[in-house]
């Protein structure tokens, strides 16, 4: 049984992630807590979540790139170190993240999660897969999924990469899973 405590899934918008943490948090034999930049942005006060007064927060450009002012960022920050702090309580999580400083945002990850056992885990999803998916929602700013399908995984190192769009969550879950088990 493997002794990670993190399973860190990067990918892009709409690419799946939430749903293989759902189907991870089945398949699991023990209680794992799913967190990520979702969480964190509906945690955020309106006025940054909206980006507004110009302090900072999460803002989506037309072509549906995200934009992270410093107010966010500091947020972002703790945020992880929170996350990490919950771990090494005993806590087993499933982080849902968006890498949108690809290899930086990588290397907080690593720094917050420093000592702890990891799996990183790339959820590829091809834009046009992504896209689709994010017009179904309604939820997200049209063209993030697409922006984001390739550019959050730049540089960034994986333990194991899966195909959220060719494969459903079950059975990227289960390869996540066979791999923690390995």
């Amino acid at each position: 049984m493997s002794t990670a405590q993190v399973i860190v899934l990067n990918g892009g918008s709409s690419s799946g992630k939430s749903s293989i943490a759902r189907c991870l948090q089945e398949l699991l034999p023990d209680p794992w807590l799913t967190l990520g930049a979702d969480t964190l942005v509906d945690a955020l006060p309106p006025a940054l979540r909206e980006g507004g007064d110009g302090i900072g927060g999460v803002t989506e450009d037309g072509d549906g790139t995200v934009t992270v002012g410093p107010v966010f960022a500091a947020l972002d920050h703790a945020w992880s170190a929170g996350v990490a702090a919950m771990a090494r309580a005993g806590a087993r999580i499933v982080v849902d993240e968006v890498f949108l400083g690809t290899t930086a945002s990588q290397e907080r990850w690593r720094t917050a999660l420093d000592g702890l056992e990891v799996l990183w885990v790339g959820v590829r999803c091809a834009p046009e897969v992504a896209a689709a998916r994010e017009r179904a929602r309604g939820d997200r700013a049209v063209g993030m999924a697409a922006a984001q399908a390739e550019a959050v995984h730049l540089g960034v190192h994986y333990d194991l990469e899966v195909d959220s769009g060719g494969t459903d969550a079950a059975t990227c879950a289960r390869i996540v899973a066979d791999r923690l088990t390995a």
